[in-house]
């Protein structure tokens, strides 16, 4: 990666110099390089405190005999002490030649390291109940899996992505009983309802039968023991209304591009659960209480006590959630196992992995909960059970519409198809943008309108940037960046968009490592606002000389490849039209 390669040289140039100066040994590998917080100061600052307990001299002194060393260096066109720090300004014509020949080669993969060294990493997302549709919740869920995984897997690890789709519990049950009580057999055929929208109504409906009859909770518990016991006409209900969601949640998925390499279900993995608990008991990490529920005490590891099977036997969400983690290294020996799910699951996901680590699994260390904050409406946090949730189908078809006006009030000569398929990028573009510009651990309150706009904090406004680049290049008529003169560029716009472009990587990786989406979305807006200035400030297709001309096309064709590079990473189109 050229940050890497460039900034180790300089350090090894920082090394060299202090060896010169001080006769002190002084190793690279152990500088930490800065940012200094105004550009003025220049583009790397190195800290000269921790030199100045070696060397017994003020920071200020080392800085400046420093300077007067590293001013002769390749890569820095000039050197300054500034109190403590040695600050250093590149040499702006060969950083910024450096910076987009990289890209031009890289293209796809620039950014791209191999630090996760082909290890496996698990990401399990969206998991959602076969009793509802996906709504907005799994939409950031959705997005925010999708993206961290391709961050991971920029980074050189193998990635798989997994669905664990909870299919059987009490919450299921509710639907299928309110079904049997009130559904008349209709069907997603007989009523022209999308699958999973079907089952959402009946959960909707126990809910509200529930608050007129206490009783029927008892009920759905009793289904769901008929269900644990096999009972064939249970079964055969719910294989009947399961097979109605997945093909509802196929159609969602298709339409935005989230996928999936292993699809778990939880029919399949609590019985594993169920048989790791018993063999818990047996080995005294669990004990049975006197009701006959199976329970672990973690009171001396700073969480309460939990019930991992109830009085009559049938499992829990931990049962389950034990059973799949042990298959899922079974299926696959990962290094590391991330489980995307919102913050109001903190609590439980420390109580799995204790769990998973006092049965004696090593593997459970590399368990990782990629905690996010909910995402909430102007009235408050969604409730499916209330039936006041955002659907994700009719959210993408708000957004879809809206898209489709903004790009009519610009222009008029889409066809129809051009049109459909601008405004469902476009649409979809804002709302995984959106999702994603927040880190994963605040909480949103989503805004249609906002998310929308072609300017400001937005999908739309890189993809505009994007696509605003291809149609310059495009106007620029064949062009040819073989044999290339960009010793002309070097103004302050040039460099400033180059600088962004250079950090770009570093930010991706960050991004990677934190599981932290919105760093990239950050470093994508900075590129496309000093674009912005760039435009405001300089000629392209008109600039002064033919030299000129085609060394901004070539920059600005790299700043497409790099807002190209972000939104593929976000799982967002890069519309070359808008």
């Amino acid at each position: 990666m050229v940050f890497q390669e460039h900034q180790k040289k300089i350090t090894e140039q920082i090394s060299t110099a202090i060896k010169e100066e001080f006769q002190q040994d002084f190793p690279h590998e152990s500088m930490r390089l800065e940012t200094p917080p105004d550009q003025e100061m220049g583009d790397l600052a190195f800290p000269c405190f921790p030199l100045a307990k070696i060397l017994k001299l003020p920071p200020p002194k080392i800085a400046a005999r420093l300077a007067d060393r590293m001013a002769s260096s390749p890569e820095i066109e000039k050197a300054a002490a500034h109190g403590g720090y040695l600050n250093l300004f590149y040499n702006k014509s060969g950083f910024i030649e450096m910076t987009l020949r990289e890209i031009h080669e890289k293209r796809d993969a620039y950014g791209n390291t191999a630090i996760g060294n082909g290890q496996t990493i698990l990401i399990e997302y969206s998991s959602p109940n076969t009793n509802k549709p996906l709504h907005l919740g799994h939409l950031r869920n959705n997005t925010l899996g999708m993206a961290s995984a391709n961050l991971l897997d920029a980074m050189g690890y193998r990635v798989i992505k997994v669905n664990l789709v909870n299919d059987r519990g009490v919450h299921i049950c509710k639907s299928m009983l309110a079904y049997q009580k009130w559904g008349g057999g209709e069907t997603p055929e007989s009523t022209g309802t999308k699958g999973d929208h079907l089952a959402g109504k009946y959960y909707v409906l126990f809910e509200t039968k529930l608050k007129e009859n206490p009783d029927l909770e008892e009920e759905a518990q009793a289904l769901l023991h008929k269900w644990e016991s096999g009972d064939e006409e249970t079964l055969s209900l719910w294989r009947r209304m399961n097979e109605w969601v997945y093909q509802g949640f196929r159609k969602t998925y298709s339409r935005m591009g989230t996928a999936f390499d292993k699809w778990y279900f939880e029919s399949d993995t609590y019985r594993l659960g169920k048989k790791l608990v018993l063999e818990g008991l047996g080995k005294g990490i669990f004990y049975r209480r006197e009701d006959g529920a199976v329970e672990i005490d973690l009171t001396g590891h700073g969480f309460d006590k939990k019930v991992l099977l109830r009085p009559n036997g049938t499992a829990v969400y931990m049962t389950q959630d034990l059973g799949t983690a042990k298959l899922k290294y079974e299926d696959y020996a990962f290094s590391r196992s991330l489980y995307v799910v919102a913050n109001e699951q903190d609590y439980h996901f420390n109580v799995l992995f204790k769990i998973l680590e006092l049965l004696g699994f090593e593997w459970a260390k590399g368990c990782v909960h990629l905690s996010y904050g909910m995402v909430e409406l102007p009235e408050g946090k969604m409730k499916s059970r209330e039936g006041t949730v955002v659907d994700a189908d009719d959210l993408l078809d708000e957004l879809k519409s809206l898209a489709r006006e903004a790009i009519l009030e610009r222009r008029s000569d889409f066809e129809e198809g051009e049109l459909e398929r601008r405004a469902e990028e476009i649409g979809q573009g804002a709302l995984k943008f959106y999702l994603l510009k927040v880190n994963p651990r605040n909480n949103i309150q989503f805004n249609p309108k906002e998310a929308i706009a072609f300017e400001g904090a937005t999908g739309p406004y890189i993809q505009y940037s994007h696509a605003r680049i291809q149609s310059i290049l495009r106007k620029a008529g064949d062009l040819s960046f073989d044999s290339l003169d960009l010793s002309a560029l070097g103004n302050k716009e040039e460099f400033s968009l180059a600088r962004q472009l250079y950090n770009f990587p570093m930010e991706i990786q960050k991004a990677a490592e934190e599981y932290n989406p919105a760093r990239v979305c950050e470093a994508a807006l900075q590129i496309a606002r000093e674009l912005s200035k760039f435009y405001k400030e300089r000629q392209v297709l008109k600039a002064e000389s033919d030299e000129l001309r085609t060394a901004r096309l070539f920059l600005i064709h790299c700043v497409a490849l790099a807002l190209k590079k972000a939104l593929t990473l976000l799982g967002i189109q890069a519309p070359d039209r808008m």
